[in-house]
């Protein structure tokens, strides 16, 4: 996830409303940063690795001059931070920029494709390909705008792009595909954004793009068009001014575009989040040489801590089903009580939303000097586990701002899925249809997720453990694994000591703190039957029993049970996680604001553990 701003403005200099407009949207990416204006018919380009602040003191853009202009501000995806690497990009003749939120599919070949054409590839990025891919159409289109559309129907993935002609001094071109960019419509200037909050200190009145949407705008007009089969077909300017909405929200609320907290706005931004994680990784060659070590590792070992060892037990769960790979999962605080027996010849998977977990650094250190091998996850490119793993995978979340994981959750929770179906396919396990239509299934994990949300903010109450001082969350299997991260999102967002185990533990000694009324909330999944037994047993002893399945999972209970029915998953444990996580997440969110907590900001915990 990345920060977008272009602006045309017709008596103003811009450089002022893009200076503001990366302020305003660093919070969707911090590593990099770079503005391009249009000055006496050519393209003048600022940028460099590091913070807003940084670069506005280092290069005072606002004291630039130039009536068009484009901004962004950069989530690493493609590409470590680097001046190099950050936006906006140019093409070999330097009259096309291109800045670019999102994640193109098809890179490799495009570059391939653009390389034996003689274009000068300068950058790790795919971005930049987007400006030669125009450039190199430029001599067999008619207008600037046919090759820039004819360009964009060659990309495969998820994408904002807003780009500038220096020989069109006054336009700004855009386009939207599963990545958001909004139009801000004032007096004398018209604005493309990738969110709110860097439009409404200039016009209050906003309009959306939808996918597959193109066009561009000046000073004076906006353009809108859709790309079909048959070319593009302009959008009437009826339709258009029927989306404009007037908008009303302070900067904070527009910051959270319109939420009140950045954790709800992180678990609804869940299914983009997913899909560019799939999009990003299903044919990334990295994750079939990573799976290829796994092949042919002595011994697997998977580390993580907090919420990412939580995905780590999913991955070591996937490769056993999927792949018929054992692994050992260790919390990386504990990683001393398997360092003793790895040796040269093992690999371990280390998963760290941030890339700087101190004791998950620490293991993958520790295991490295043993000999192993080192495959890291994570969000963040160029941190300390991207450069300490001799494989890294990225999740392409996007940055999450909520202390609390969400989205990034349920994105190593896809690499995990990708990562052990590559391994099964490079077994021998898996046919390339079989493997084909798994990942096709696996592809419907965003539509899965978003009706997730939706049903879940109708489902939870007000206030649904009012009252609850402590709670149990069971499972069997998969479920288990599941129930593990809804207890601790209950735990470290409502502040309710919430206890996950195995269900089928409970008659081993935790069933006896069960006293009429105590809440066993169950995670019904379809490896795992037997939980049916376990229900059983808590509601026989008079606990207020709340069994979360997925619609087509069939579950027999006991009267009075409560049934909370999210989206079908098809029996597919790959899929059912992205059905039954939203509600935990929501679940805690609303209880914490109930008791007045602030759920972006839970007591005594920090985004990022550097510490031992």
């Amino acid at each position: 996830m990345c920060g977008i701003i272009g602006v045309s403005a017709s008596t103003k200099n811009v450089s002022p409303i893009i200076s503001l407009g990366l302020r305003r949207l660093e919070y969707r990416g911090y590593d990099s940063v770079g503005a391009a204006l249009i000055s006496d018919g050519k393209i003048m380009v600022w940028k460099a690795k590091g913070d807003v602040q940084s670069f506005l003191r280092r290069f005072k853009l606002e004291e630039k001059e130039g009536k068009t202009g484009i901004g962004h501000t950069r989530w690493a995806t493609h590409g470590a931070p680097s001046d190099v690497n950050a936006h906006p990009h140019l093409d070999c003749s330097g009259k096309i920029a291109v800045v670019h939120n999102g994640v193109i599919r098809n890179f490799a070949m495009i570059k391939k494709v653009l390389e034996a054409r003689g274009h000068r590839i300068v950058s790790e990025t795919d971005t930049e390909l987007i400006a030669h891919l125009i450039e190199d159409e430029l001599p067999f289109s008619s207008s600037f705008f046919e090759a820039f559309y004819r360009a964009v129907s060659r990309l495969d993935g998820s994408f904002a792009i807003v780009a500038l002609y220096g020989e069109e001094p006054n336009r700004v071109y855009f386009a939207r595909m599963k990545s958001p960019l909004v139009l801000g419509l004032g007096e004398g200037l018209n604005i493309v954004a990738s969110d709110i909050p860097a439009i409404i200190d200039h016009t209050r009145r906003v309009a959306t793009l939808e996918d597959g949407e193109l066009g561009w705008l000046d000073d004076k007009e906006v353009r809108v068009f859709s790309l079909t089969e048959q070319g593009v077909v302009e959008v009437s300017r009826e339709e258009i001014r029927n989306r404009i909405i007037t908008v009303d929200w302070s900067f904070e609320e527009a910051n959270r575009l319109g939420y009140p907290h950045f954790m709800l706005k992180e678990i609804v931004e869940q299914p983009l989040a997913v899909k560019n994680t799939y999009d990003g990784n299903v044919d990334e060659p990295m994750l079939s040489f990573a799976a290829s070590l796994l092949l042919d590792a002595k011994r697997i070992i998977v580390v993580g801590a907090g919420t990412s060892y939580h995905a780590a037990l999913a991955l070591s769960y996937y490769l056993a089903r999927t792949s018929r790979l054992p692994s050992l999962p260790v919390i990386s605080s504990e990683h001393k009580s398997a360092e003793r027996f790895v040796e040269e010849g093992d690999v371990v998977v280390a998963i760290s939303q941030s890339g700087e977990t101190y004791d998950t650094l620490e293991a993958v250190r520790a295991f490295k000097r043993q000999g192993a091998k080192a495959i890291g996850i994570t969000n963040v490119v160029g941190s300390a586990l991207s450069r300490e793993t001799d494989v890294v995978i990225y999740m392409r979340s996007g940055p999450e701002i909520g202390v609390a994981a969400t989205k990034t959750y349920t994105s190593q929770l896809m690499v995990a899925s990708l990562l052990s179906l590559r391994a099964a396919q490079a077994r021998g396990l898996l046919l390339e249809g079989e493997v084909q239509e798994l990942l096709r299934r696996l592809s419907l994990s965003p539509e899965i997720l978003k009706a997730a949300v939706s049903a879940s903010m109708k489902i939870v109450g007000k206030a649904p453990l009012v009252g609850v001082r402590s709670m149990y969350v069971l499972g069997r299997g998969l479920g288990h694994i599941i129930s593990k991260e809804a207890a601790l999102k209950i735990k470290e967002i409502a502040y309710v000591h919430a206890e996950s185990y195995p269900a089928g533990e409970s008659k081993h000694g935790p069933i006896a703190l069960v006293e009429p009324g105590f809440p066993v909330f169950f995670v019904a999944t379809s490896d795992s039957p037997e939980i049916e037994g376990n229900i059983m047993e808590m509601a026989a002893r008079g606990a207020r029993v709340v069994v979360v399945r997925p619609e087509d999972l069939d579950v027999h209970a006991p009267e009075g049970t409560e049934l909370i029915d999210m989206p079908p998953a098809g029996n597919d444990v790959m899929l059912e996680p992205y059905s039954m996580m939203p509600y935990f997440q929501v679940l805690a969110y609303v209880e914490a604001v109930a008791r007045g907590y602030d759920p972006d900001k839970p007591r005594n915990l920090a985004k990022t553990v550097t510490v031992e």
